[in-house]
């Protein structure tokens, strides 16, 4: 188990593919769109696994229990970014998993994030395209390597005020 440590918490998210489309969250920020992939922090003493299903449920209406293929973890990366408006260093630590998922599946999926306090939007974008947004975590250079099979977990280079800037 990935949990926690000196501070940084751990959050685990989806690559959520049917066919050549990418399921992410849309925020309209003041400073330009941002895309998340959807997932969430794991509770203290949660499995990753367990956590990412959980997310999945709340966020998307998406029930993990009885896939065959269930997510593979194919990313982590780490964040070290200094919010807007704080001084403090904003950590986390991102363990990102793939899942693709039939048609049909997709059809019972929400149009918009359940757990949200507005109306944020479920999009389906194709995965070229996709790679050229402002995403949360930064997985875009990574998102054309989704087609071809995992070796396993590759660490992503981390993201920080260099490379993200948050909306």
């Amino acid at each position: 188990m990935i949990e926690p440590t000196a501070g940084i918490a751990v959050r685990a998210c989806a690559a959520i593919l049917q066919g050549d489309k990418i399921c992410l969250i849309h925020r309209r920020r003041p400073g330009g769109d941002q895309h998340s992939l959807p997932g969430g922090l794991l509770h203290p003493d949660e499995e990753a696994s367990t956590a990412l299903a959980r997310e999945l449920k709340e966020e998307l209406g998406l029930d993990l229990t009885g896939f065959s293929d269930p997510p593979q973890l194919r990313w982590v990366q780490h964040q070290a970014t200094t919010r807007p408006g704080s001084g403090q260093l904003f950590r986390r630590l991102h363990l990102i998993y793939a899942l693709s998922i039939p048609p049909g599946i997709r059809d019972a999926i929400a149009t918009t994030e359940l757990d949200a306090e507005d109306s944020t939007s479920v999009v389906w974008v194709p995965l070229a395209q996709a790679a050229s947004y402002h995403l949360y975590p930064a997985v875009g250079e990574a998102l054309s390597q989704l087609a071809a099979p995992a070796p396993g977990p590759v660490m992503l280079a981390a993201i920080t005020d260099r490379t993200y800037s948050w909306r």
